[in-house]
């Protein structure tokens, strides 16, 4: 077994990207602090096609080194849009007819692997800020509310690779419909 050289990766060039048809998922980033999770989201959101990325509040914007760090060129692929409330977001997104998904511990969360997206349905999937999650008053506009199931002694798990655990578990599902 080898390595498998960059030139065999057959890798989009950012213009063919674009022209690309996305997986119809917008990741929303209610109020972020973390740069370095901001651009590893952006970085997974470029390896599954995601058709954009909402970032709100708090949550940096490009360009901006640290981001950058992570993301390694793919701010520059993936579309984005800064809403200065996570609520103005979601308010786009329903009356644009996307189901709205919070990531969240919760009363009445299911756990990830009970999750199957709906053919043809546009989601909007929310991560909630490292410490605080998501903002109740966004919780109160979510259609559901999906978890990961966790074994261990934390209870949480580190938004970058919550978000890689979702959209690629999501992005899996989606493809097979």
């Amino acid at each position: 077994m080898r390595k498998t050289k960059n030139s065999e990766l057959g890798r989009k060039s950012i213009e063919e990207f674009k022209k690309t048809k996305k997986t119809p998922i917008i990741i929303v980033l209610d109020n972020i602090r973390s740069l370095n999770n901001i651009g590893s989201v952006f970085r997974t959101a470029d390896a599954f096609l995601i058709e954009g990325i909402h970032l709100c509040g708090i949550t940096a914007t490009p360009p901006h080194k640290d981001i950058q760090k992570t993301a390694l060129g793919a701010t520059e692929s993936v579309n984005w849009k800064y809403f200065e409330d996570t609520f103005d977001s979601v308010s786009y997104l329903k009356k644009n007819n996307y189901s709205i998904i919070g990531i969240e511990q919760a009363d009445e969360s299911i756990y990830l692997n009970q999750y199957y997206p709906e053919k043809e349905k546009k989601l909007a999937i929310i991560f909630g800020h490292e410490v605080k999650g998501i903002d109740a008053k966004i919780m109160n506009l979510i259609d559901t509310c999906i978890e990961i199931p966790q074994f261990g002694t934390k209870h949480s798990i580190n938004i970058s690779v919550c978000a890689g655990i979702v959209i690629w578990d999501i992005f899996s599902k989606l493809s097979k419909l």
